[in-house]
């Protein structure tokens, strides 16, 4: 509500414009009367119904309205002494309990509430006390009383007991305080029915005096127009309201923007229930670069990226490189080295294969001094040495060291599952292995086999060998693909003349035969790792997805490269 109620202060303006404003249009462009107005004629008509020796019934919700009511009440209570032997009941544990924070919280309320609170708690109240039973048929009801019951809208309850109780005695009354929805008896019996039917589903006569007075916490149209026009939003959702009330409001509000210029105008909207809502917002966000970023000859080109970090402060964005950053805002760069020992009973050959066949361009160091048993001290890098792998300093051992981000934590955690692996994997037992022991006649072919071996082994892990196996993987692929594939090798390089009398784009004629050539050429410093890749046909589709295709066969059977 934006105005003060008896013990609750009015909603308070935000300092900023919202974008997006979702409002209630519970009342649409229904106007309240005034505060006084509507707490005179809430006094007056209980007393009417008590002096005429009726018993006066009020549904309320449990929380807000009931406490201001009974505030509004005891007031007038103790300024009538003819009605001070009359009794006040409320007839709510939750209402109860509830009363018992507002005691306990009277300082939070609004200034009048504080005012009060100078000489007394007003919330203690003195004339009305809490129905602590409600058990409707044990309560005493003969002569006059006043009794609070929720729920407010009489669907059950306490509240609906009393009213099937008391509805036929035309000295009773009903006072309706709050709000009630549709197909509620609340609502109903504002009509003034003949005839209401209770929680037994009997028809009875509804004899006694019912009432409407306002006092619902939701705002009335000049409440909401006043707030809406004040915060000034972009866009207006209008939520919490029966369909014809909402569509009154919303068109009292555009006859209201009607008077703007379209491009001023906010956008108003009342979604059914579950119904998506769609916002544009068209916000052009800028940031300052600073620092050495800046710091340039040449103008910058639109479209250039620029490389540094984001920090935004009271709104305001700038854009600095790391080593700025303690020149331009409170903020320091960290960094975090982290360090891992492996379990690794292999050997550094073995450690060797693994990593050069996951990775490209490690990077292999040896010291002489500082190893086990005067054996050398390996150290492996990757990444630009940013993740190093060392063994020989510690038996069993290999340490895994890195700064901490994003690639070197990945790459550290793949190092660390290839140090596990390597460990167990068939390549691994037949690199470690070792000759068996048992004395046999030697042969002439024993002096000759390990160098075979050996140089066997070289030739199979040569850059040549391993780009011929690549192409052939090439030629096996596309082999899969289409029937007829004729291959040509030339050293790091290979063509493909694939025949077909298919296409995606273009259709051979009867019988005729559609003939595309790929070339695969490997660079000479890559190693097998980068392959350029071109495709000569006429049917342009089919011509790119091989091109796909035997780019990713490449670049799938390399190593990572990073």
């Amino acid at each position: 509500s934006m105005e003060d109620d008896r013990h609750l202060m009015a909603a308070e303006i935000p300092n900023v414009k919202p974008d997006v404003l979702m409002v209630e249009s519970t009342y649409g462009v229904q106007v309240h009367a005034s505060r006084a107005e509507r707490e005179a004629r809430f006094t007056g008509t209980v007393e009417r119904i008590v002096t005429r020796g009726g018993r006066c019934l009020i549904p309320v919700f449990a929380l807000g309205r009931a406490q201001e009511l009974l505030l509004i009440l005891d007031e007038h209570w103790q300024a009538n002494p003819h009605l001070q032997g009359i009794p006040v009941w409320y007839a709510s544990k939750l209402a109860s309990r509830a009363l018992r924070v507002y005691q306990t919280y009277a300082n939070m309320m609004n200034a009048r509430i504080r005012a009060q609170m100078d000489v007394a708690n007003p919330f203690a109240f003195k004339y009305i006390r809490n129905l602590k039973s409600v058990n409707v048929d044990s309560f005493d009801d003969r002569g006059p009383s006043v009794v609070f019951a929720s729920p407010g809208m009489l669907q059950s309850g306490v509240s609906r007991q009393l009213f099937d109780r008391w509805a036929t005695d035309p000295k009773n009354g009903v006072l309706i305080a709050g709000y009630a929805v549709e197909n509620t008896l609340a609502k109903e019996i504002m009509n003034q029915p003949k005839e209401v039917v209770t929680l037994e589903g009997r028809r009875q006569p509804l004899n006694c005096l019912v009432d409407y007075v306002s006092f619902s916490a939701h705002v009335d149209f000049m409440e909401n127009r006043n707030f809406i026009s004040k915060v000034d939003p972009k866009h207006i959702i209008l939520v919490h309201g029966q369909k014809d009330e909402m569509g009154r409001l919303k068109s009292a509000l555009m006859l209201q923007y009607k008077k703007l210029p379209e491009n001023k105008r906010p956008t108003i909207t009342m979604p059914p229930n579950l119904q998506e809502v769609k916002l544009k917002f068209t916000r052009r966000r800028s940031a300052k670069v600073m620092g050495s970023l800046a710091d340039r000859e040449e103008e910058p080109q639109e479209g250039e990226a620029v490389r540094g970090i984001l920090v935004t402060q009271n709104f305001s964005t700038k854009i600095v490189s790391p080593e700025d950053l303690s020149t331009y805002t409170q903020l320091r760069v960290g960094s975090v080295s982290s360090k891992l020992h492996v379990p690794f009973a292999g050997q550094v050959a073995t450690l060797r294969l693994f990593l050069n066949e996951m990775f490209s361009g490690v990077t292999e160091t040896e010291e002489e001094e500082g190893g086990i048993d005067g054996a050398n001290v390996t150290t492996f890098g990757l990444h630009e040495d940013q993740v190093k792998v060392t063994t020989g300093k510690t038996r069993g051992v290999a340490t895994v060291s890195w700064d901490a981000s994003p690639a070197g934590d990945i790459l550290a955690d793949a190092v660390v599952a290839l140090l596990m692996h390597a460990q167990s994997s068939i390549a691994s037992i037949r690199l470690t292995s070792q000759p068996c022991g048992h004395r046999r006649k030697k042969t002439p072919e024993d002096d000759d086999e390990p160098a075979s071996k050996k140089q066997k082994e070289e030739e199979e892990e040569s850059p040549a060998n391993v780009i011929e196996s690549r192409l052939r993987l090439i030629h096996n692929t596309l082999l899969e693909q289409f029937d007829n594939v004729e291959a040509t090798y030339e050293g790091r390089t290979a063509s493909f003349e694939i025949q077909t009398d298919t296409g995606l784009e273009k259709y051979p004629a009867d019988g005729g035969i559609l003939t595309c050539t790929v070339k695969i050429e490997f660079e000479d410093e890559s190693n097998g790792i980068e392959a350029k890749v071109t495709v000569e046909c006429e049917d342009a589709t089919l011509a790119g997805n091989l091109q796909e295709c035997v780019k990713n066969v490449a670049l799938s059977s390399a190593p990572i490269k990073l």
